[in-house]
């Protein structure tokens, strides 16, 4: 199996277990959305600030591995084109489940992030990527990828961990090296172990992450930090949000 088909898994997991990542908007929320309000978040905290986005009605926006049913119904009620590209299977149904209890078209498409895009070229108006290439092994083809399917002047917002929390247990002892890779690094008890708590996660570099964004083409147009709810999060910001132009 591949380990991408372990974490689709997981998050299928998770959506059973209604985890704030999996859980729909309200009818409330869906109706301040209605009223203008764009209420997103690219990292746990902090909302996306609105001057990142521009009259999104009819702009075709790319929600990549941002299922659950969260961001996706704020944007169609705004008046965007929405397409949701996941590879879990509960992320997915949670979107149909808003469009259909709102009434609203979407497009879902079932796809690994860690292959090819399954999109034209110069396709979207803007890409919103909330944390989680987290769970993919090599970023830097993504990139490529986000930078091919925008059209140009387009904008990629993205949220990603910061790479240092990886260092750390719950207790907050240093216990890995970076970068932390259990496919790489783990023997099969332990890899095993960290599949069962929290699917197959990798920490990414700065390097990769933002230069990344560079190298595959992009201007970086602003960023942000924000922490988690966890107690490392006291001690130092754990999540990044960038916005990039092509």
């Amino acid at each position: 199996m591949k380990y991408t088909d372990i974490n689709a898994k997981k998050w299928d997991e998770w959506s059973k277990e209604k985890w704030i990542w999996t859980v729909p908007i309200t009818q409330d929320q869906y109706q301040e959305a209605l009223n203008g309000s764009i209420k997103v978040y690219l990292t746990p905290q902090i909302p996306v600030p609105e001057e990142w986005f521009s009259n999104i009605r009819n702009k075709k926006i790319l929600g990549l591995a941002s299922g659950g049913g969260q961001q996706g119904p704020i944007f169609a009620a705004n008046g965007a084109d929405v397409t949701i590209l996941d590879y879990s299977d509960a992320q997915l149904n949670a979107e149909r489940i808003v469009a259909e209890r709102e009434g609203y078209q979407i497009n879902l498409v079932k796809a690994d992030m860690s292959e090819r895009l399954p999109f034209d070229d110069e396709t979207f108006d803007m890409i919103f990527h909330p944390v989680s290439n987290t769970y993919i092994q090599d970023i830097m083809p993504l990139w490529k990828e986000c930078y091919r399917v925008l059209k140009k002047g387009g904008h990629l917002l993205a949220g990603f961990t910061n790479p240092d929390i990886y260092l750390f247990d719950e207790e907050l002892k240093v216990v890995n090296r970076l970068p932390y890779d259990p496919l790489a690094n783990f023997n099969e008890e332990e890899r095993q172990e960290v599949i069962k708590n929290e699917g197959l996660q990798f920490s990414h570099s700065f390097e990769t992450q933002i230069g990344g964004q560079l190298k595959a083409g992009f201007k970086l147009v602003d960023l942000y930090e924000d922490k988690g709810t966890d107690d490392l999060s006291n001690y130092m910001s754990t999540f990044i949000a960038t916005r990039a132009e092509k």
